[in-house]
C-alpha cells in the first residue's frame, strides 16, 4: 500500500522518470568504476618480509614459502569484464594456505601495454595493477613483481630494443643489446623508478613502501647468448640492482634466474641439465653473489630441457638439481633460494599422476629444509589459472581446485610448513581447521 502510493506521488510530480535516469547513470559508473568503490580498508595488515642469513623473516619468525605464479593477474584486471579473475584467484590462493603469487609488473608494447613507449604509460593498466596489489593486501598475500621478461611475450627485452632502433639511438638490433645498449638502460631504469614510486589509487601508498611486495624480480630467466662468458649479464646486474636499491631499501630483490652454471663454475657439467645450460650468458652462484642481490631464484622444468630422458630420470634430476641449488645457498650464497617456477607439462604423453608426483618431490625438498633450517626457502607451482582461461594455457596451467588431488598435495604443504615454523596471522583463519589433528 504505502509502495503504491509513493509511485503515484512520484510520477504525478514528474519526479518519476528523473529518477529512474539517474539510477541508471548510478548503476552504469558501478559498473564502470566499481572498484573505485572496494573498501580496501578491511586488508590485512601486512609487514615487510626482512633476511637473516639464509632465511627469510616475517615478524620475528623464519618464514618458508608455499607459493604459485598467476603471470596474467595485471592483464587481466585491466578488463572489467575479467577483473573478478583476479579476485577469485587471490581468495583461492589464501584458502590453500598459500603465502605469495608471482606475477608480471610489466607489459611492454601491444595489446594493454603498461609501458606504450619508454617513458610514457597506460594510466588505465597501472590502475590494473594498483588493484592487483590492493586486492592482494585485503587476501594477505604477498607479491614477488617481476620488471622485464628475457622472452618476446608481453614485449620484453626485444621491445627496448626495437624502441630505440625506431629512435635511431640503437647500437645494435640483437635482443642482447637490451643488457649493454646505454639507451635501453636508461629506458629501463626510467621505468624502474616509475614503477617503484608509483602511488596505488586505492591504498594511497607507494610501490616502494607497500610490505604486499614480498620482492622485485630484476628480469624472468634473463640470458646473454652473444655474452657466454656471462660479463655483459654480470654487469648489467650490478648496474640495476644497485639502481633499486637506491630507490627501495625496504623490499628484497632477486635477479629471475633459471639456476644454470656458467662456464667457470665446477658444476656446469655435473648439475647443469646438459652441455648448453653453460653457454646462455648466465651464472647462478656468480650472478646471486651481489651483495644487492637478497635471494637467488632457481626455476625446474625437468621435460622441458631434457628430450630424452624418461619420468624417472627426470625425477631424479630434478631433485638433485635442487639439492644442488640448496647447497650453495647454505656454503656459497648464505642467502635463501627460491625456486620461483616449477611445474610440467601437460603434453601429448602427460598423465596427471606424474604432476602429483613432481609436485610431491618439489614440496618434500622444501619441507625438509624447513625441518632443517636451511636455505631452500619455498617453491612457486607453475601457473594457476580460474575457469575459462583455455587460451591461456601454456600447457602448465591448472585451475588447482579442479583436480582434488593436486589441491590436497598443495594444502598440505601449506599445513606442513605451519607445523614446522608456526601459522602467520593471515593463515589462521582458512588453515587452522583443515590443518588440525583428525580424529
Amino acid at each position: 500500500m504505502v509502495k503504491s502510493s509513493m509511485n503515484r506521488m512520484l510520477v504525478g510530480n514528474g519526479l518519476f522518470y528523473p529518477i529512474i535516469g539517474f539510477a541508471s547513470f548510478i548503476a552504469f559508473l558501478y559498473l564502470s568504476f566499481g572498484n573505485l568503490w572496494v573498501n580496501y580498508s578491511k586488508e590485512i595488515n601486512l609487514s615487510f618480509v626482512e633476511r637473516n642469513g639464509t632465511q627469510f623473516i616475517v615478524e620475528g619468525k623464519a618464514f618458508y614459502i608455499n607459493g604459485w605464479n598467476s603471470y596474467w593477474l595485471m592483464d587481466h584486471a585491466a578488463d572489467y569484464t575479467t577483473r573478478p579473475r583476479i579476485r577469485t584467484m587471490l581468495q583461492a590462493g589464501a584458502k590453500m594456505g598459500l603465502t605469495v603469487c608471482r606475477t608480471w609488473a610489466f607489459n611492454d608494447g601491444g595489446y594493454n601495454a603498461l609501458q606504450i613507449s619508454p617513458g610514457k604509460f597506460d594510466e588505465k593498466v597501472f590502475r590494473a595493477l594498483d588493484h592487483v596489489i590492493a586486492e592482494a593486501r585485503r587476501n594477505g598475500i604477498r607479491l614477488i613483481l617481476s620488471l622485464v621478461n628475457n622472452l618476446r611475450a608481453y614485449g620484453g627485452k626485444t621491445q627496448y630494443v626495437k624502441w630505440a632502433w625506431e629512435e635511431g639511438v640503437a647500437l645494435s638490433s640483437s635482443n642482447d643489446s637490451f643488457f649493454y645498449d646505454p639507451s635501453i638502460r636508461r629506458y629501463f631504469k626510467s621505468y624502474v623508478k616509475t614503477v617503484l614510486t608509483r602511488r596505488n589509487i586505492y591504498t594511497g601508498i607507494e610501490y616502494r613502501d607497500d610490505p604486499t611486495i614480498f620482492a622485485w624480480e630484476l628480469i624472468n630467466e634473463p640470458r646473454c647468448m652473444t655474452d657466454p662468458s656471462g660479463d655483459t649479464l654480470q654487469d648489467w646486474i650490478e648496474e640495476m640492482s644497485t639502481f633499486v636499491k637506491s630507490i627501495d631499501r625496504k623490499h628484497l630483490l632477486t635477479v629471475g634466474l633459471e639456476g644454470f652454471y656458467g662456464p667457470k663454475s665446477p658444476k656446469r657439467t655435473a648439475a647443469n641439465p646438459e652441455f648448453w645450460a653453460a653457454d646462455l650468458g648466465s651464472d647462478f652462484v656468480r650472478n646471486s653473489i651481489l651483495s644487492t642481490v637478497d635471494f637467488a631464484s632457481v626455476h625446474v622444468y625437468p621435460d622441458h630441457w631434457f628430450k630424452h630422458k624418461n619420468f624417472e630420470e627426470m625425477l631424479k634430476f630434478a631433485a638433485k638439481w635442487m639439492l644442488s641449488h640448496i647447497e650453495d645457498g647454505d656454503r656459497e650464497l648464505k642467502k635463501p633460494v627460491l625456486f620461483t617456477e616449477f611445474g610440467l607439462s601437460n603434453n601429448d604423453d602427460f598423465e596427471p599422476a606424474q604432476r602429483d608426483r613432481f609436485l610431491k618431490l618439489v614440496l618434500e625438498v622444501i619441507y625438509k629444509s624447513a625441518k632443517r633450517n636451511r636455505s631452500g626457502a619455498g617453491s612457486f607451482f607453475w601457473q594457476f589459472l580460474v575457469e575459462k582461461m583455455e587460451r591461456f594455457n601454456d600447457e602448465y596451467g591448472i585451475v588447482p581446485w579442479e583436480s582434488p588431488s593436486t589441491y590436497r598435495l598443495i594444502t598440505e604443504q601449506s599445513c606442513k610448513l605451519a607445523k614446522v615454523h608456526g601459522l602467520l596471522p593471515t593463515q589462521i583463519d582458512h588453515l587452522k581447521n583443515f590443518c588440525a589433528p583428525r580424529n
